[in-house]
């Protein structure tokens, strides 16, 4: 969201922002000369590109420090894209909630505005009848309670096999993330395609196959795209988001092209019965679904499984170690409740500390600040402002949850905040939503939170964590960067060491 960063980037000739500038002087005033009345508050603009330049690169900061002066509903105009901002429960909730509705539309990232990708895909495409669908299955097959009782060996094996490597990786200095994502990538690769497609002790193999495909096509959906902002430029491709991004996700494709094909071909001889369907492929495939459609839902998937999962468990981790009290206590509630050397998510559900340390972690570092752009299917009215057809929409649930008129020391990590509390995640507190409300909410929510918990139960059971050099952790960079989701902007490198005497309980 760096306007200053496209020709720092893109390395543009002066002539072509001369021009630029002569042209879009022609259209400035038909551009925001439009008869939109009684829009939300908006700073003073600048001509051409409005309110870009107060944006920066970290919008969730710049933004809230907006809406502390102007409002709890904003608008911002970037470039022609005129940009809606709710920051507080009462805006989340007409916009999540009242109006769910007319809001349920997707402002659609450059990086994924293709034709090979629109029609087949679950989270940018309208609420129509191929959404519906492929909400249905995903819902049944991975997302039901049902479904993630059925996986849950699958993850308890998963997360075995990340602890056995961490012990053997014992004295190293270890990136917890990378260790994190290739686990959490595994727990779904296998729901998906019955089959690992990571591997925890090829490093080089990883970070220079599969997972840097899906790492660039992350990184080319949360860029700041010029054409964004001035539409009339998008067929141009300038900075080459769109040509970049479907070279890599071509490329992830092409790393589960042959199971596919080798799946399909098991299906359709006389051998096959529906009682082998083990994995979403087998079912995606029953369902009569093309190659297409299982492309793009598994890469979202993983997408949407994976940097999240990581992005909370590597906040949650950073945050413990800053604040030994709360570790000290998540540490003796999980050795007081969990007997053998290894935690079953049945075990989880007696984890309270756990529970509150998970929602404060979301609470301080939502993975995504603002949740997925929404935008507006018709004109519509809010909190007494006209919001028009066409604009995008952000709900600030960073901003919402730092609010110091609705949290007691917001920027504090105290988890006991929320024993005892009725204020959960699940779409009806509008001061706590990470995951969204409505019909746009995060549909993995239940799959993703019982991976974070037993990742980080079991990363605080039997194993210690230490900063290289004997650090201080209270003096840990905690520093945040912005992009798809929000990550540590340095990653938490730590070392592994075995617990060698016994909690006092």
């Amino acid at each position: 969201m760096d306007i200053m960063a496209f020709p720092r980037e893109n390395d543009m000739l002066p002539q072509l922002f001369l021009l630029l500038t002569v042209f879009f002087l022609l259209l400035v005033k038909f551009t925001f000369s439009k008869n939109l009345k009684n829009l939300p508050p908006t700073p003073p603009t600048w001509s051409i590109i409005g309110n870009l330049h107060q944006i920066g690169e970290k919008p969730h900061i710049s933004i809230t420090n907006l809406a502390n002066e102007y409002g709890p509903l904003i608008s911002l105009h970037l470039g022609s894209q005129l940009l809606v901002v709710a920051s507080s429960p009462e805006a989340a909730m007409e916009i999540l909630k009242t109006h769910d509705r007319i809001f349920s539309a997707r402002l659609v990232p450059s990086a994924y505005r293709q034709s090979s990708i629109l029609p087949y895909t679950l989270v940018w495409s309208d609420c129509n009848q191929t959404w519906r669908t492929l909400r249905a299955i995903c819902r049944t097959e991975i997302f039901s309670v049902k479904a993630i009782e059925i996986h849950s060996r699958v993850r308890e094996e998963k997360v075995s096999y990340m602890l056995d490597f961490l012990r053997s990786k014992e004295g190293e200095v270890l990136n917890i993330a990378e260790v994190v994502f290739t686990t959490s990538f595994n727990i779904l690769s296998c729901i998906i395609f019955s089959k690992d497609l990571l591997d925890l002790k090829d490093e080089h193999h990883t970070r220079g196959g599969l997972k840097d495909s899906i790492e660039k096509v992350m990184e080319y959906g949360g860029k700041p795209d010029f054409s964004n902002f001035f539409p009339m430029f998008r067929i141009l491709d300038l900075q080459g988001i769109r040509k970049g991004s479907h070279k890599n996700i071509k490329r992830v494709f092409s790393f589960w092209k042959e199971i596919i094909k080798e799946t399909r071909s098991q299906m359709g001889s006389s051998a096959w019965t529906s009682k082998q369907t083990k994995s979403l492929l087998d079912r995606l495939l029953e369902e009569g679904v093309s190659d297409n459609q299982i492309n793009q839902l598994a890469l979202e998937l993983f997408i949407g499984g994976t940097d999240t999962t990581t992005s909370t468990v590597g906040w949650a981790i950073a945050e413990l170690l800053r604040n030994k009290e709360a570790l000290s206590k998540l540490e003796r509630e999980v050795k007081k409740e969990i007997n053998s050397d290894k935690i079953t998510e049945s075990q989880l559900s007696e984890l309270p500390y756990l529970q509150a340390c998970i929602k404060e972690t979301l609470r301080l570092h939502p993975t995504t600040p603002f949740l997925l752009p929404h935008q507006a299917q018709e004109t519509c009215e809010v909190m007494g402002y006209t919001i028009p057809k066409g604009a995008e929409i952000f709900v600030n649930i960073w901003a919402i949850s730092r609010d110091p008129k609705i949290w007691d020391d917001p920027l504090s990590f105290r988890p006991e905040r929320f024993l005892g509390s009725k204020v959960d995640f699940r779409g009806h507190n509008f001061e706590f939503t990470p995951f969204g409300a409505g019909r746009r909410m995060c549909p993995g929510l239940s799959l993703g939170l019982r991976s974070v918990e037993l990742l980080l139960a079991s990363l605080v059971h039997g194993l210690e964590w230490v900063l290289p050099d004997d650090d201080d952790p209270s003096k840990l960079d905690m520093d945040d960067k912005f992009g798809v989701t929000l990550q540590k902007e340095k990653p938490v490198k730590l070392i592994c060491k075995l617990k060698k005497e016994s909690l006092v309980a």
